[in-house]
């Protein structure tokens, strides 16, 4: 099984975009416009506050009518966030974003606490592909004879 750490080393940046509460909505959206994400980190020094998405701001700004500009991400953001440590394994991550209709789960150090990662629900779709898809090729080469 996959873990959370095997996926965060075969992502291609593995650096993690976050804006602070006081930063406007306006700055979150053009941060992930820039970076082609769905959801940024919202942090204070070093501990998370919450998690900021697509979602957020369409469910609490857009539907609201309130201005991008002028609104600070602290009173839009999700504050309850989920979070999953690097020995976790895919499915697990799968099974807590299912449970809890999320898309993106911080990724922190079971022992000293820090923030390692960021998985996205694509993340682990791309790993449990992959992961089928050597399986299915194992498969075909035991039927057919041809090991390496």
């Amino acid at each position: 099984m996959t873990t959370v750490a095997e996926i965060l080393k075969s992502k291609p940046s593995a650096q993690i975009h976050s804006v602070a509460p006081t930063d406007t909505v306006l700055t979150a959206l053009r941060l992930m416009s820039d970076k082609g994400i769905g959801a940024l980190l919202v942090m204070q020094g070093e501990q998370i506050a919450g998690i900021f998405t697509e979602r957020d701001y369409a469910r609490k700004v857009v539907l609201l009518g309130r201005s991008s500009g002028d609104t600070p991400i602290s009173e839009v953001m999700t504050r309850a966030v989920r979070f999953v440590h690097p020995d976790q394994t895919a499915e697990q991550c799968m099974a807590l974003m299912t449970d809890h209709r999320l898309r993106h789960l911080p990724v922190i150090d079971a022992e000293n606490g820090g923030l390692v990662g960021l998985v996205s629900i694509g993340d682990l779709v791309k790993s449990v592909i992959s992961a089928q898809q050597f399986i299915i090729e194992q498969m075909e080469q035991y039927i057919t004879g041809s090991h390496r």
